[in-house]
């Protein structure tokens, strides 16, 4: 039978959001239901709460970085036990069967449903997020997240940390590479860290000074302040892989004179159009590339989370009760966090 959870929802896109209670589904063969312990807020959850990027469905229970332990598994599940240490991420199913599913790529899927505000395949029900005590979702879509590491500081990682891993890996960053980050916020620190981890020089650049001393502290190498043309001029044609944090529209034509031949500059922050033009010039001339990424599949981003377990990698977090959700928002609307929060789904028994 479905069980009764509490959660947060918002009733409309100018609502705060509220104490909510409502069902998750009763186990399948396949689900496993988990414990949420911590739910990361990512800035993507504010745009949908807001309906920025179109209609929703209201209510609302946001929520895709999502970590807790195994309550109980379906009769057919294989990969997980109770009390394992596991995430949730952006997706809870997709067809399976097209060819991005078959390439790993479910991200991709035309027909895939998001951790919330998605459509079950199976019952047509509306998913909550993890924004709530409990979550039920098919084990194909459930992560194994390493005991050794933060288990609150992991949240971020299941979608801050696979949007910036996801690049790393297809422009095969490691040693003798060298990469710039766009942006110091909750997708560049993480940037940083884990390009650093795989051996690559690393260099943020920034819009003005005073970000020096925690980019140096994450594991960056050099420090350009992108507004001056003289230090611009010190890194023209130099990286392999540039990757574009930034959630606003701005001029990404100083960033790509900065790539050296056949490298790439990827946007993962930002969907909109660009102005000014993006210059065609070098792209031809020298082979760059300007592209983007969203997420990753499941099987990369168990990869991704194998390494950072491996490098003892989580994000910079800021803990935060339910009851304060409102106010994380607002103060995330004004880049007032270093560098994520994460809430302590323990405090919705407050």
């Amino acid at each position: 039978m479905n069980s009764k959870v509490k959660g947060y929802a918002a009733h409309s896109s100018e609502a705060d959001l509220v104490p909510y209670s409502f069902e998750r589904r009763e186990l399948r063969a396949d689900d496993v239901e988990i414990d949420i312990l911590y739910c990361g807020i990512c800035h993507t959850d504010i745009h949908h709460v807001r309906s920025d990027w179109g209609k929703e469905e209201y209510p609302m229970v946001p929520g895709h970085e999502i970590v807790g332990r195994v309550k109980q598994v379906g009769k057919d599940v294989t990969k997980f036990k109770v009390g394992q240490a596991v995430g949730v991420g952006c997706l809870v199913d997709s067809c399976q069967t097209c060819s991005s599913c078959t390439d790993h790529q479910e991200q991709y899927c035309d027909n895939l449903v998001t951790t919330y505000g998605g459509r079950d395949r199976f019952d047509g029900s509306i998913t909550y997020g993890g924004y709530s005590e409990r979550i039920v979702v098919s084990e194909n879509f459930v992560l194994d997240i390493p005991e050794n590491i933060d288990l609150a500081g992991s949240a971020p990682l299941l979608c801050a940390g696979i949007t910036v891993y996801s690049p790393l890996r297809r422009w095969k960053i490691g040693e003798g590479k060298k990469v710039a980050i766009v942006g110091l916020g909750g997708l560049g620190h993480i940037a940083i860290k884990l390009a650093k981890a795989m051996g690559a020089e690393v260099t943020l650049f920034s819009r003005s000074k005073g970000k020096e001393e925690d980019a140096y502290r994450l594991g960056a190498d050099n420090v350009i302040i992108s507004t001056d043309d003289t230090q611009m001029q010190t890194v023209k044609s130099t990286f392999d892989l540039i990757i574009d944090t930034v959630p606003y529209n701005h001029d990404v034509n100083p960033y790509i004179n900065t790539l050296a031949p056949d490298g790439a500059l990827v946007l993962v922050g930002y969907f909109g159009p660009l102005e000014p033009a993006v210059q065609s010039g070098p792209l031809i001339a020298r082979g760059k590339s300007l592209t983007g990424s969203l997420i990753g599949g499941l099987e990369e981003t168990q990869e991704m989370l194998d390494f950072c377990g491996e490098h003892n990698v989580v994000a910079d977090i800021e803990m935060i009760d339910i009851q304060d959700i409102n106010d994380a928002f607002s103060r995330l609307l004004n880049a007032d966090v270093k560098y994520r929060f994460v809430i302590d789904m323990a405090t919705l028994n407050s």
